[in-house]
């Protein structure tokens, strides 16, 4: 087969005596055209970024304070939040040494009872004489009851001569006393017991009072 030739089309060579060089459209002065209609608004109106630096901060700096307010309040969030668990772990630890120091408490109100009746028995038994060796031995069993007590630091309220006190004794009556001021505890019907700082159950006492006129009169 034979192969076709495809013509192929060469520029015409330029004519210094017949024709311009360059073409008009080119030379300079000459007018062009723009490429596109919007092309000579988008040069009167400018960039975009100019005209939103007009109005406000760029989005990214509006975006980034706004992360930083967020921030902040996220921080102080996390410190109160510290701060009540720190007070609540403090709160915490108080409780737990207070149940700790007062736990006998329950069972030591239940014992004074029974060290109420052992002493009861020894008054009586000193006041019968009858048998020596019970005598001793109602002693042996307070002493060692006593003794019981003081290893748990519960121990007795000193109330007899004390000024009366309130909070750790409670008056059953008053006594008109010439010996003692008004106020002084004379005398002492149960005896009292603290455990630690707190009381246990208060002392019964005697309460000294002025002496009436009539009495005073009495005894010049």
């Amino acid at each position: 087969m034979s192969k076709k030739r495809i013509p192929v089309k060469t520029p015409p060579e330029r004519d210094p005596e017949s024709a311009e060089w360059p073409p008009a459209a080119e030379r300079e002065g000459a007018p062009r055209e723009p490429a596109h209609p919007e092309d000579d608004h988008r040069a009167e109106a400018g960039p975009p970024e100019a005209e939103a630096g007009a109005e406000g901060p760029p989005p990214a700096e509006a975006e980034l304070s706004e992360v930083r307010v967020e921030l902040e309040a996220a921080r102080d969030r996390a410190l109160r939040c510290q701060a009540e668990l720190e007070n609540y772990r403090r709160r915490a630890v108080r409780e737990l040494e207070l149940e700790r120091r007062y736990a006998a408490l329950p069972l030591l109100r239940d014992l004074l009872p029974v060290w109420d009746n052992v002493h009861r028995a020894i008054a009586a038994a000193e006041q019968s004489g009858d048998d020596p060796a019970l005598l001793q031995g109602f002693k042996i069993v307070a002493e060692q009851l006593e003794d019981v007590l003081r290893r748990h630091d519960c121990v007795r309220i000193d109330a007899l001569h004390q000024p009366f006190d309130p909070n750790v004794h409670e008056a059953i009556t008053q006594q008109p006393s010439e010996e003692h001021p008004p106020g002084t505890v004379v005398g002492e019907t149960q005896s009292g017991f603290r455990l630690h700082d707190r009381v246990v159950r208060p002392s019964q006492v005697i309460v000294s009072a002025a002496p009436s006129r009539a009495e005073t009169e009495r005894g010049e």
